[in-house]
């Protein structure tokens, strides 16, 4: 699917074997005037036959179906349309986590918690939808969406060898075959990701051996439940040791770290040793764990001795953090935009000119390698 342009009306196909389901979605997407919903599916078999029908540009799944479920009418969609857009309709339980999981590994861009009219009632649903759907949507259609401003004293970055600062959007990308990691070496690398993170850090993981030099702390934004499972994925494609962090877990080689859903991930330095602390502050960029206050507290730890990258997902989490540490002196490497499920996050650092390395994801792997060594 190519990228839309601002004025293109998105097509969407709705699939929900629950009426009401159904109802809200479409509600809440039709109150948009750059979305369009085109056809409703009732099972997995029914959204096959439409995706072949309508050709839509975003397609919405629910997992638990009859006739053919989510998961089956994935593949077969995938399969036929490879470049088709799909987000998942999932639930916060572990089952729930577990089947999103396999869909994003199937090829799923994206997942969100099934829609519910209890509680708030069928006008709160449709808002609460219309909030997390909708920005979802454009984003895979390719619509640049409009983020608050970064005031650009935060995200101006000096040449790692101390030269001139460069102003947001000139020099230090184009200039990346100069630079070179800090002389002082790697003593921390920290990644945050979005929408298609979690496929990107499965293949980044796979490439990485037990003897990765420097501990490594990941920022994936996902809920509780979601985090743990999702680390335990990681942890059997991977040579290193991958699990959800804990309080107080030593920072140490061999180990990568992912934030649990709804804590913040911070590094901090004791008497003998650094270790990991998790905190429920105020959400950073509507995101807790929140990217920045990762590489924020990585930079109050390591100074310029960090490698940060930040891979696929929407919004601009991590570009404040990503100018504070490379006016310090850290590496910044940003995934590509034709590798990247939504290049918000990435492309915001590249486009301030943060980015020392813009890399395609089945290059990352090797880069921090090099870089840590």
């Amino acid at each position: 699917m190519g990228a839309a342009d601002e004025d293109q009306v998105i097509r969407v196909l709705v699939v929900d074997d629950s009426a009401l389901v159904r109802r809200l979605v479409t509600t809440a997407l039709t109150g948009d005037p750059g979305i369009e919903v085109v056809g409703v599916a009732v099972n997995g078999l029914d959204a096959i036959a439409k995706t072949d029908e309508l050709l839509p540009d975003v397609v919405t799944l629910d997992i638990e179906m009859p006739e053919l479920d989510g998961l089956g009418a994935l593949r077969i969609i995938r399969e036929r349309h490879p470049r088709q857009a799909v987000i998942m309709f999932s639930t916060l339980t572990e089952r729930g986590a577990r089947q999103t999981l396999e869909a994003l590994s199937l090829g799923a861009a994206d997942y969100l918690t099934k829609p519910s009219a209890s509680g708030g009632g069928v006008s709160e649903a449709v808002a609460t939808v219309r909030e997390q759907l909708v920005p979802r949507i454009k984003a895979l259609a390719g619509v640049r969406l409009i983020a608050a401003a970064v005031p650009a004293s935060r995200i101006q970055a000096p040449d790692v060898r101390g030269q001139e600062p460069v102003a947001p959007g000139h020099g230090i990308a184009a200039r990346s075959q100069e630079l070179a990691a800090p002389s002082l070496g790697i003593e921390a690398v920290v990644i945050g990701c979005s929408t298609g993170g979690p496929d990107a850090l499965a293949r980044i993981f796979a490439d990485l051996d037990s003897d990765f030099p420097v501990p490594i702390a990941v920022v994936q934004h996902m809920p509780p439940i979601f985090t743990r499972m999702l680390a335990e994925r990681l942890n059997k494609v991977s040579g290193l040791e991958v699990r959800e962090a804990v309080d107080g877990d030593e920072w140490r080689p061999g180990l990568a770290l992912l934030a649990p859903g709804d804590f913040h991930l911070k590094l901090r330095r004791g008497p003998t040793r650094v270790d990991v602390f998790l905190d429920q502050s105020e959400p950073e960029n509507f995101c807790r764990p929140a990217v920045d206050a990762l590489f924020r507290s990585a930079l109050s730890v390591f100074g310029g001795n960090v490698l940060a990258c930040v891979l696929t997902g929407m919004g601009q989490d991590g570009l404040v953090g990503a100018g504070e540490l490379a006016c310090r002196g850290a590496t910044i490497v940003v995934q590509d935009e034709p590798s990247s499920v939504v290049w918000g996050m990435p492309g915001a650092v590249a486009e301030a000119g943060l980015a020392h390395e813009t890399v395609p994801l089945d290059q990352i792997a090797r880069r921090l390698v090099r870089l840590s060594t």
